[in-house]
């Protein structure tokens, strides 16, 4: 017995789509681009640029695969999830509660920048308020329990707790600015917004759905396809997105950017717009982030690196322009974060 509602068999809107008969060019073009990359890359040949690119493509790809895998078997199961089940669990998405219990799951949610873009389409079309979606977004791609380990042991217990209240905070703001710009008509909320059905129990519902389960390899084949299926329209965008990290890592060196970051105005300044062209994994962002606290000695450039990183993240705002078909939605993530990020780096410079 599938663990889902009978009414999930109704077809639901592919997100990920591309006009009838056509093919998508992103998506496979990109794909074409990095099969090559990767060709190259392991043939015994070295050649000027191309052969940094195909290594670009491979290292990011190395750090990124984890995330792809676990956020496609996390969309799957999802799938297989009742839509009252996330209208519980993340309460009302016009409350402050409701937006606290989505900075919480994107605190502890163990996946990378890239695992976690399917999980927040996922939640946006299963129900999530955008002020649920956005504020999970900005909570979650480092603040991870594998990465928060790292950093303790990169910059210590201290400077990681703040770190992560300080990323807490700026999600939570954000999120219940996203409830006053919907409520006053500035941005649409999300159409597939649900209510809970009255007498709803949760639990009992759990219980009796797990007494009736049985896992099968249908079952598993069935997570992966749905995995698959739902996750294209991000990967399509990861992929793109990795073409231009590895692109920008042929031609722009970090160590000379990194050689003008310091506590200071200007290096805050220039550490937003480091993070704003380095296209990094969250794997690849804090070892970077620790550089600036313990070499540049400024924790708030380090604090910025790891934090407008996802703030100015293009994969990310192409991809929230996917699910929530609007580019003002989109452009409103860094246009709302980037300030609390710059303002809180300032201090933690000073502190």
């Amino acid at each position: 017995m599938s663990c889902c509602h009978e009414e999930e068999k109704t077809p639901e809107p592919d997100h990920c789509a591309t006009k009838k008969g056509r093919p998508d060019f992103l998506l496979y073009g990109s794909l074409s681009v990095i099969t090559l990359a990767l060709i190259l890359h392991f043939l015994p040949m070295t050649l000027p640029y191309f052969s940094d690119f195909s290594g670009a493509v491979a290292d990011l790809l190395k750090t990124m695969w984890w995330g792809i895998v676990l956020g496609i078997v996390a969309v799957g199961m999802m799938n297989k999830v009742p839509r009252e089940y996330f209208n519980v669990m993340l309460g009302r998405g016009d409350t402050m509660g409701g937006i606290f219990r989505a900075a919480l799951a994107g605190l502890l949610l163990d996946l990378c920048s890239h695992g976690i873009l399917m999980v927040a389409a996922k939640l946006y079309e299963r129900g999530a308020s955008l002020a649920q979606v956005m504020t999970f977004l900005i909570a979650s791609p480092w603040n991870s329990i594998t990465l928060t380990l790292i950093l303790i042991a990169l910059i210590g217990l201290p400077w990681t707790l703040l770190f992560i209240a300080g990323s807490a905070l700026i999600a939570i703001i954000t999120g219940f600015i996203y409830i006053l710009l919907v409520k006053h008509g500035v941005l649409a909320d999300n159409p597939n917004t649900g209510t809970v059905p009255d007498g709803f129990d949760m639990k009992a519902d759990i219980k009796k759905r797990l007494k009736n389960f049985r896992p099968s390899r249908g079952f598993i084949f069935g997570v992966l396809k749905d995995g698959i299926t739902e996750g294209r329209m991000v990967m399509r965008w990861l992929f793109f997105g990795t073409i231009l990290a590895a692109l920008i890592r042929t031609f722009v060196s970090t160590d000379i950017m990194m050689a003008y970051f310091g506590p200071t105005l200007a290096g805050l300044g220039l550490t937003l717009l480091a993070t704003t062209i380095i296209e990094v994994c969250s794997e690849g962002s804090s070892p970077i982030g620790a550089e600036l606290v313990n070499r540049a000695k400024a924790p708030g450039n380090g604090f910025a690196f790891l934090m407008a990183g996802v703030s100015t993240d293009y994969t990310e705002m192409l991809v929230i322009r996917e699910f929530a078909k609007s580019w003002k939605i989109a452009l409103t993530l860094p246009l709302l974060t980037v300030p609390q990020v710059l303002l809180l780096g300032w201090i933690m410079n000073h502190f």
